[in-house]
């Protein structure tokens, strides 16, 4: 994109008489004939709940029954396809801009080395060329903006090119700034923490059981969102450091993407947030002044969890309000799976949430402590409750169902078997899971060896899909031997370290069957770090994931976003 900036720098400059031909152009513009688009039908593809659900119920309907929802829908997709077919003809000027002038340079270095003056009847020739002479691709370019600012910006030559040539994003030193202050303060905050439990030896205090009971899973929370935001943070940077087009294949307006700077500078934000109200309710705590309103301490992860909702759901432009109405978005194509057409960032957001598992309990864990006014006593009876039991099993499994139903859609749509298969996986996931949590909840052999066989298979399953379906790796005959063809990353022990961390990660869960136990480790704390590892796992696997997809753009020459546009021809429909 850089070199197309590059080629449309003179055109800048002339932009009045771009301007007017543009108008004249506007005026100019004819519709095609109306018996050419007697022939043309709308059809507006099912992508929502109540379009899927209608075209399930209702077989059929007439070509004229559109309603003004659909009709935007229609102008949308239309718009969506006139912006990527601008960017294809952008790359087509600018790629026969680019052989142009390494002719050029060619035709120099051959003279400067021959000492020879041949350059000047080569470029003549060139120039007469239909690659030198040709200006077809302009005048559709002219065309195109002509249209798309007619009928899509109502004449608006400024907005309609800020849609068709959006600007690169630019780093901003202030998010550098801030990122730096947050981490300090971070810092700063652990210390504190620290020191504030070593000098009142509130480990051997006897309020520590009571505290990791009730209080530790409400912040834990944070703490999973955190470490995901890190790796997050750290894909980003890698995927731009081995050129992975990770904003095309996730589907981000151009310009929009978060970099691994704005990444880490929320997850520091919200790591400052979160130390600071421990801190504060260690102190609260130990404070004679403030102990005696025990109820103000325990309010206050409550009250953090509020200030982060508000946050996510802001409805003003700040904060990244894009990115943040992007994941809001996708999380209810989740939750709403399959209802929706599945994209390739939905699908991805569901398996990051398969690995929240535990952050799904602490939300649940919060709706139980505050909701049911535990928190006045500090001390909850959520595990002695029929009703909690069932929606601990409930909020487990709501991110591995969702992919069971977004892999089905997805069967239904594309007929792949292989999606099929992907369902299986989940589904048997879910299975392991279900009898995972009874078991820690029932504490009985019978439930523990079902448990441990199907959490086994389920473990022997995945690690399968993730190396050789999701990675595209260990593969016999490729030309890097025992991977894949094409590799990102020059040295391939990286990858053979991939594939036994992720084999080793996959198996910590066991631990929780096998009931392995650390002296010095509580063993809610040890339920935390297998979660934490889990994390750890989703983020390299993620690296992978997506240096795979994108591989596979590559090889399927797949470098813009194929619209489907919301009409058929009735010939094609007869055929």
């Amino acid at each position: 994109m850089d070199v197309i900036e590059e080629v449309e720098t003179g055109s800048e400059g002339s932009s009045g008489d771009e301007q007017t031909r543009a108008e004249k152009d506007i005026k100019g513009f004819r519709p095609a004939p109306v018996e050419v688009l007697d022939h043309v039908k709308i059809n507006v593809d099912p992508d929502t709940p109540i379009s899927t659900l209608r075209n399930v119920i209702i077989s059929s309907k007439s070509d004229l029954s559109f309603s003004k929802e659909e009709l935007r829908k229609v102008e949308e997709k239309l718009g969506q396809a006139f912006v990527e077919f601008y960017q294809k003809l952008r790359l087509l000027k600018s790629y026969c801009f680019l052989n142009m002038l390494a002719f050029s340079k060619i035709m120099k270095k051959y003279d400067k080395i021959t000492s020879r003056n041949a350059s000047k009847s080569y470029l003549e020739m060139v120039d007469k060329s239909y690659l030198g002479s040709s200006d077809e691709v302009n005048k559709l370019i002219e065309r195109l903006e002509a249209t798309f600012i007619k009928h899509f910006t109502n004449g608006n030559r400024g907005k309609g090119m800020k849609s068709l040539r959006p600007r690169g994003k630019k780093e901003k030193h202030r998010t550098t700034f801030f990122l730096g202050l947050f981490t300090g303060c971070s810092t700063a905050l652990v210390a504190g923490i620290f020191v504030s439990i070593h000098a009142r030896n509130l480990l051997n205090h006897e309020g520590r059981q009571q505290y990791m009971d009730n209080i530790f899973p409400l912040y834990s929370l944070f703490g999973y969102i955190f470490l995901h935001m890190l790796m997050y943070g750290a894909n980003t940077y890698f995927w731009r450091r081995f050129q992975v087009n990770y904003p095309f294949i996730f589907g981000f307006k151009p310009g929009t993407e978060m970099g691994f700077r704005e990444v880490f500078l929320l997850a520091s934000g919200l790591s400052v947030l979160a130390l600071a109200a421990v801190l504060s309710n260690l102190d609260m705590e130990m404070d004679p002044e403030t102990k005696s309103f025990q109820t103000l301490t325990e309010l206050v992860p409550l009250g953090l969890v509020t200030v982060v909702l508000l946050i996510t759901f802001c409805p003003f432009n700040i904060l990244y309000r894009s990115s943040r109405f992007f994941l809001v978005r996708c999380a209810w194509r989740c939750i709403c799976a399959p209802l929706y057409k599945v994209t390739f960032s939905d699908f991805f957001l569901a398996d990051q949430l398969t690995s929240q598992v535990q952050a799904f309990r602490s939300l649940l864990f919060y709706i139980c402590y505050y909701g049911w006014g535990d928190f006045r006593r500090r001390s909850n009876k959520c595990l002695q409750s029929n009703t909690y039991e069932i929606f601990y099993i409930i909020v487990a499994i709501i991110p591995f169902w969702s992919r069971v139903l977004q892999c089905l859609r997805r069967l239904f749509e594309e007929k792949k078997p292989m999606q099929g298969l992907n369902s299986l996986k989940y589904f048997s996931t879910v299975v392991a899971l279900v009898l995972r949590t009874i078991y820690d909840l029932r504490r009985q052999t019978s439930w523990r060896i079902m448990a441990a066989t199907s959490s086994g298979v389920t473990t022997i399953y995945n690690t399968y899909w993730d190396i050789v379906i999701d990675w595209g790796l260990l593969q016999k005959n490729a030309k890097n031997h025992w991977l894949r063809d094409k590799l990102l990353i020059s040295n391939k022990a990286v990858y053979f370290v991939a594939i036994v961390l992720n084999v080793l990660l996959r198996l910590v869960w066991m631990q929780l069957i096998l009931d392995f136990e650390v002296p010095f480790l509580h063993r809610r704390a040890m339920v935390a770090l297998v979660a934490c590892l889990e994390i750890l796992r989703r983020g390299i696997w993620n690296f992978f994931r997506l240096e795979n997809e994108h591989f596979n753009n590559v090889e399927s020459y797949r470098a813009f976003k194929t619209v489907p546009l919301p009409f058929y021809y009735e010939d094609e429909k007869i055929l």
